[in-house]
């Protein structure tokens, strides 16, 4: 089978993690953390990884700045196999940096909540990307996300539309999106939270629950809106997919002890349309992507905790899937 070729336009974030037994309230000071560390993480750069590990040809586009946050993910996305000639640097402002905390209580599943500055993400220009209308139809799908500023997103998918080249967008951090972008979209990647903001529908009960019959509403107007396929992910209920032929909703793999949430959906993004280029039919794909993000979240850190084709295989093995169509 021909290796698949992505590209990823997006951010490069360094992730500062705090991890703590309760976070602070307002205007608090508590001496409670338990640990730190600092990964290399950001949306764009999460997904080139998680595609790269499982085997994928990935190319990515952003910036950076002048720094030594800078180097460390320059060398962590080179060091997967990624082509990073078209990582640009700036010299005004820093890279981007967030901060994660994470709230670890003994008997419930790790919480986390980040804080991002964005830096030199949101200087990436569309004069910057202006090369890939001659070069975006050598790949075979594209994954854009809303880190990086949405008139450079919006250049991509035209670029794409023109050459008939599929392109997922994963709709995080959220930002309204008009219907023209929408219409020339293959895949669109919104949590519960996103889709809620896209569509207006409220897709939790009261008890914190998934209302299945509100999530098969906001979808329903997502593909209205041109949309081909949309992908929903709902936490800890799983992952909902629809597009003209099928709705489905696919449950959580839950079988690892949660370390650190952080990166879950790009893992399930990059796994994802990993998936489908290698030729796996959505359904199936789901399964693929669910497993990675399982692996994830099962480790610490974003792209440190980015699982490989065979540690997926590995535990999909373990489950008693059927993972003989990899």
């Amino acid at each position: 089978m021909k290796t698949p070729k992505i590209l990823v336009v997006g951010s490069l974030v360094m992730d500062l993690i705090y991890s703590t037994s309760r976070v602070p309230n307002e205007g608090e000071t508590v001496n409670n953390g338990l640990s730190f560390v600092s990964a290399p993480g950001g949306k764009g750069a999460n997904q080139a990884v998680q595609s790269a590990r499982l085997g994928v040809n990935v190319t990515m586009v952003g910036k950076i700045g002048n720094d030594v946050f800078g180097e460390e993910l320059l060398k962590t996305i080179h060091e997967a196999g990624i082509n990073i000639d078209n990582i640009l640097r700036d010299e005004s402002c820093s890279s981007a940096v967030s901060s994660i905390i994470l709230e670890v209580v003994p008997g419930k599943k790790t919480k986390n909540r980040i804080l991002v500055v964005p830096g030199a993400n949101m200087e990436l220009t569309v004069n910057d990307i202006e090369f890939l209308k001659d070069k975006i139809s050598e790949y075979d799908l594209v994954i854009l996300q809303l880190e990086i500023p949405l008139e450079v997103n919006k250049k991509v998918v035209e670029y794409a539309y023109d050459q008939g080249i599929p392109v997922m967008l994963n709709s995080a951090p959220y930002e309204h999106l008009d219907d023209d972008i929408l219409a020339k979209l293959t895949y669109i990647s919104p949590n519960e939270h996103e889709a809620y903001s896209l569509t207006g529908i409220k897709l939790t009960k009261d008890d914190g629950g998934i209302d299945i019959k509100k999530v098969e509403i906001a979808a329903k107007i997502l593909l209205n809106k041109g949309v081909k396929n949309v992908i929903i992910t709902l936490g800890s209920n799983g992952v909902a997919f629809m597009n003209k032929n099928i709705f489905v909703v696919k449950p959580c793999v839950d079988i690892v002890t949660v370390v650190d949430p952080t990166a879950a959906g790009d893992s399930f993004t990059g796994a994802f349309c990993s998936a489908v280029c290698m030729g796996m039919p959505p359904e199936k794909a789901l399964d693929f992507a669910n497993y990675t993000a399982t692996l994830t979240v099962s480790k610490m850190g974003a792209i440190t905790s980015l699982p490989t084709m065979n540690e997926v295989r590995d535990l999909m093995k373990k489950d008693n899937y059927n993972y003989k169509f990899i």
